[in-house]
């Protein structure tokens, strides 16, 4: 276990604000033992959840061409027959996953190949479960052709608390499946667009993980 470079920033920001509330308690309420303990338990509380938002699993993902990885962490709050507007204009199966504030945020590729769209949409700021989320928040459409020539989307969609989605991909990369393709912070959605007919593996209100969880068999 180790944390994720976009920590960084937010790390420090709970460090200067734990400095600052502890000598504001001791400066302003040198006498108040209650406010100093109060102090070091909110400061401690705050830097503790960052760092567990942040935090980075270390383990080792083997690819698998004849399977579809979860991207994400979190828990399957979709499976339907929808319209895919943007890129396909057709009909597909849409598989998501919501990620909560505890879940780890790191996003990853679904499948080994090559990138062929990618595109960032700023929005609105819907809870993550709404049903307009993934077409009216702010969010990134990311395209994937296997070496076979199936294409799958996957879409990063930020949440009512997420307000800074990152990708690392761009277009005619080659990526590898289960490698880092973003993160999205503080609560957010993944949104897979697959070819009708595929073999769906997971269930409604499963409970997945990152680079671990088989989200779909295909050919």
């Amino acid at each position: 276990m180790t944390l994720h470079k976009e920590g960084t920033a937010s790390i420090i920001l709970a460090l200067l604000f734990g400095a600052l509330v502890n000598f504001s308690t001791y400066y302003f309420a040198p006498n108040s033992t209650w406010l100093h303990v109060f102090g070091i338990i909110l400061s401690a509380f705050i830097l503790i959840v960052i760092l567990q938002f942040f935090r980075k699993p270390l383990f080792d993902i083997t690819p698998n061409d004849s399977i579809l990885l979860a991207p994400a962490d979190g828990k399957v709050v979709v499976i339907e027959e929808v319209e895919e507007p943007e890129f396909f204009k057709d009909k597909r199966i849409q598989v998501s996953i919501f990620m909560s504030p505890i879940n780890v945020h790191i996003n990853r590729n679904p499948v080994s190949g090559t990138v062929k769209y990618a595109k960032y949409h700023p929005g609105l700021y819907l809870v993550a479960w709404h049903p307009k989320s993934s077409t009216e928040n702010e969010r990134t459409t990311v395209v994937y052709e296997r070496a076979n020539g199936m294409q799958l989307l996957m879409r990063q969609v930020a949440g009512a608390l997420a307000r800074r989605i990152v990708y690392y991909v761009k277009e005619g990369d080659q990526v590898t499946q289960g490698g880092e393709m973003g993160f999205i912070k503080f609560g957010s959605r993944v949104d897979l667009y697959l070819p009708l007919g595929t073999k769906i593996d997971v269930k409604l209100n499963d409970v997945v993980k990152g680079g671990k969880t088989t989200i779909a068999t295909l050919s």
